[in-house]
C-alpha cells in the first residue's frame, strides 16, 4: 500500500522572517501539502508518513550513462544530505550557486514543487529520446502543448493525422487525437563541446550552419539572442521535437537575475523535468518566487487563482514579438491555465503559503482534496501595506530590479550620483557580507505609488528585458533552422492562431444566443 510523504516545514522553499498578516481563513501548510502529496491511506493505517518516498519524485533527477558518468556523478540525486536538523532559514538571502550535488541544498526535499507528476509511461518514453543523444546532458525538461494539453478538445489516436513517423504508444496515448510536436531544451556544461559531438552523431538535425562547425554553431547560440540554440521538427525515436540548447551558466544567470526571461519564463509554467541538476533547481526556485512576487505587484488586494496564474503565465508573453504579430493564438494564456490548474497549484501553492504578505482566503480550502479538483478557483488575498510591498520589490531578480530602479530615477529625476549611492547601499552584497534584501524608504515610496502606475511600470520593464532577446532569438531561427522548417514554424503559428480566432468566434456566438 502507497504511503504519502511528509513535506518538512514550509521553510524549506521560502523564508522571508517576516509576521505573517492573519487572514480570516487560519493558513496551513496543510493544504499546499496535499497538493504535493501522494492519495496515502497511512492515516487510517496508522502508519507514519515516509519521508522517503520523495525519491519517486527525485528519481527524475540526472542519470546518465557509462559514456556521461562524469555527468552523473555530480548531479546524481543518490547523494545523501547531511542530517542537519533544520535548513538554513536565509538561502534566499545568500544564494550558494556554486553546488555540484543534491545534498548541499537547502534540505533534500528542497524545490520538489518543480516536479509535475504526469503518466509514468509518457514520462519514460520522453526520458527514452534523450538517450538517443550521446552528448552529455545535464539538465533537461519538456514543455509546451505537446507534453500539457492546453485544450479538452483530445479525440481518439489516428495515424492519419499522426505527425510522427512511429512513436511509442505512451505518446500517442498521451497526446490523443491531436498529436504534436513536443518541446524540449537541453542545458550542457560546454557548448562548444557539446555540439561537436552531436554534429557528428546528428548532422541532419541542423541547417546548413552546421557545415561550418561546432566553433560556428555555438557562437551563434551563445552571442546572439538569447542564448539558445533550436534544432526544430526533427525525429528521435520515431517523435517529432524540438530541442533547444543552452549553457548551465546562461541558464542559471537567467533563472536567478532574469537577464532575458527567455528560458526563465518557460520554467514559470509547468514543465516536465527530465534531468535534474542541484544548482539549476536552487536557481529555479527563485525565479518561481520571483515570478510569484512579480505577479503579487500587478494584482489587486483581492484576486483568484486564475488571474494569479494567469498574470505568471502572461509575463513571458509581455513583449514577445509573437503575440503582436499573426502568428499566437491570443487566448493562449488562458488555455494554458485552465487546463493546467492543479499543475499551477502544484508549482506554487507551498510558495504562496510562505510568503507572509499572501494568503488562501476561500472556504473551499477546508475541503482536504481541493488541491486536485481542477474546477476549483479558490480566492486569495494580499497586504498592500507598502512596508512589505517594498521587501518584494527589494527581492526581485538583481537584473529585472536594476532596470524598475532606473524607470524610477528617471520618474523622481534623482540625481545620477544620489541614485548611485542609493543602488550601492541597497547592493545585495558587500566585501564583508550578505546585507538581508529588505526594502529601505526608495522601495517603499516605489510600493507607495498609485497601483496602477506601478503596474505600468512593471509591466514596461518586463517587455524591455524580453523584447530584443525574443526578436533577436527569433531572427536567429533562420539561420539556426534554416529557411524551410522557419517558413513551417510560423505557419503552423499562424494556423493556431487562426484556430484561436475561430474558437474565440464560436464562443462568443454562442454567449450572443445564449443571452437572447
Amino acid at each position: 500500500m502507497m504511503k504519502a510523504f511528509r513535506l518538512p516545514s514550509a521553510r524549506l522553499w521560502v523564508s522571508n522572517k517576516l509576521p505573517r498578516r492573519q487572514y480570516p481563513l487560519a493558513r496551513s501548510f496543510t493544504s499546499a501539502q496535499r497538493i504535493l502529496t501522494p492519495a496515502s491511506s497511512s492515516k487510517d493505517s496508522g502508519e507514519k508518513p515516509n519521508d522517503n518516498s520523495i525519491s519517486e519524485h527525485a528519481s527524475d533527477s540526472a542519470t546518465s550513462k557509462k559514456s556521461e558518468s562524469s555527468s552523473a556523478s555530480s548531479s546524481s540525486p543518490q547523494s545523501k544530505p547531511s542530517p542537519t536538523s533544520t535548513p538554513p532559514t536565509d538561502w534566499e538571502d545568500n544564494p550558494n550557486y556554486n553546488i555540484d550535488h543534491f545534498s548541499q541544498l537547502p534540505h533534500m526535499n528542497f524545490g520538489v514543487n518543480q516536479h509535475i507528476v504526469i503518466n509514468d509511461e509518457f514520462k519514460e518514453a520522453l526520458r527514452q529520446i534523450l538517450w538517443q543523444f550521446r552528448a552529455p546532458i545535464r539538465y533537461a525538461f519538456a514543455y509546451g502543448s505537446g507534453v500539457f494539453p492546453q485544450s479538452k478538445d483530445v479525440g481518439a489516436p489516428s495515424s492519419a493525422t499522426s505527425i510522427h513517423s512511429k512513436p511509442p504508444p505512451a505518446v500517442v496515448k498521451a497526446q490523443g487525437g491531436t498529436p504534436k510536436m513536443i518541446d524540449f531544451i537541453f542545458g550542457v556544461s560546454y557548448t562548444q563541446h557539446w555540439h561537436s559531438l552531436n554534429l557528428a552523431q546528428h548532422r541532419d538535425h541542423y541547417s546548413a550552419l552546421g557545415s561550418f562547425g561546432s566553433g560556428a554553431v555555438s557562437a551563434v547560440q551563445d552571442k546572439w539572442g538569447a542564448g539558445v540554440y533550436f534544432n526544430p521538427f526533427v525525429t528521435v525515436n520515431g517523435t517529432l521535437i524540438k530541442y533547444g540548447v543552452v549553457n548551465l551558466d546562461t541558464l542559471c544567470n537567467d533563472l536567478s537575475e532574469w537577464s532575458t526571461l527567455y528560458i526563465a519564463g518557460r520554467l514559470q509554467k509547468p514543465v516536465k523535468i527530465l534531468r535534474d541538476d542541484p544548482r539549476v533547481r536552487l536557481a529555479n526556485q527563485v525565479n518561481l518566487i520571483s515570478a510569484l512576487r512579480t505577479a503579487l505587484l500587478l494584482l489587486p488586494p483581492d484576486f483568484t487563482e486564475l488571474e494569479l496564474y494567469g498574470t505568471i503565465a502572461s509575463i513571458s508573453y509581455m513583449g514577445d514579438p509573437r503575440m503582436a504579430l499573426p502568428t499566437e493564438n491570443k487566448s493562449k494564456v488562458a488555455n494554458i491555465v485552465g487546463n493546467n490548474l492543479p499543475n499551477f497549484r502544484r508549482l506554487y501553492a507551498p510558495l504562496i503559503d510562505n510568503l507572509p504578505n499572501v494568503s488562501f482566503n476561500d472556504s473551499k480550502c477546508s475541503n482536504p482534496d481541493w488541491g486536485a479538483d481542477p474546477s476549483a478557483n479558490v480566492r486569495l488575498a494580499q497586504d498592500m501595506d507598502p512596508v512589505r510591498r517594498g521587501n518584494m520589490v527589494r527581492r526581485l531578480p538583481k537584473a529585472f530590479r536594476s532596470k524598475l530602479y532606473f524607470q524610477y530615477q528617471k520618474k523622481y529625476q534623482i540625481p545620477q550620483l544620489e541614485f548611485n549611492k542609493m543602488l550601492e547601499a541597497s547592493s545585495d552584497e558587500d566585501a564583508t557580507k550578505i546585507n538581508r534584501r529588505e526594502g529601505g524608504s526608495f522601495e517603499r515610496r516605489i510600493a507607495s505609488e498609485p497601483p496602477e502606475d506601478l503596474r505600468g511600470e512593471v509591466r514596461g520593464v518586463i517587455k524591455k528585458t524580453i523584447g530584443w532577446p525574443s526578436t533577436s532569438q527569433s531572427l536567429k531561427g533562420l539561420v539556426t533552422s534554416g529557411i524551410g522548417r522557419s517558413w513551417r514554424y510560423m505557419s503552423e503559428k499562424i494556423a493556431k492562431n487562426r484556430e484561436g480566432k475561430q474558437k474565440a468566434a464560436e464562443q462568443a456566438r454562442e454567449s450572443q444566443k445564449k443571452k437572447m
